[in-house]
């Protein structure tokens, strides 16, 4: 099972920001309620799987086979000062994803700051799942999170992964 150290998710937490702010409004993968946006400009070496602004959302796509996996559960991004980097975290009453019904290990995420969308700077936070390259073949991800303050994510996506 991936799973990236502490360092390498706060840089791929920064990179997934960084991928989901390149969309136009068109084309946005974060607001896609159907998953026909999901291979927005993906890079190679991992494939980015959207989260939402909250609610409730099916999504359908390909995938590649044998290229990993990287998504958030829940995640939020905030100002990042250079002497404080402190992220804008949510507490959490549920948060778990599934692949198939079995159960993903999450990992909290905290970025150094970055910049993006300007000259601001940001802290991304997050709980996130990494998966190893999948074979091909069809898969049902299932992302659930609720935060302490009412924030609510159901998302499932229905993969298939493709050579």
């Amino acid at each position: 099972m991936w799973e990236p150290t502490e360092a390498e998710g706060g840089r791929l937490a920064v990179r997934w920001w960084k991928w989901a702010w390149s969309a136009p409004a068109d084309r946005d993968p974060v607001t896609d309620e159907t998953g026909e946006h999901a291979d927005w400009n993906q890079p190679d070496d991992v494939w980015f799987l959207a989260g939402t602004y909250g609610g409730t959302v099916v999504r359908k796509c390909e995938i590649p086979a044998g290229r990993r996996v990287f998504l958030p559960v829940v995640n939020t991004v905030g100002p990042g000062n250079l002497l404080a980097p402190v992220p804008v975290e949510m507490g959490m009453t549920r948060a778990e994803a599934t692949l198939n019904g079995k159960s993903l290990p999450l990992r909290e995420y905290t970025s150094k700051p970055f910049r993006a969308k300007g000259l601001t700077r940001h802290v991304a936070w997050g709980l996130w799942s990494a998966l190893d390259p999948l074979p091909p073949g069809p898969y049902v991800l299932e992302i659930r999170a609720r935060s302490t303050g009412g924030f609510e994510v159901d998302t499932t996506y229905h993969l298939t992964a493709v050579a």
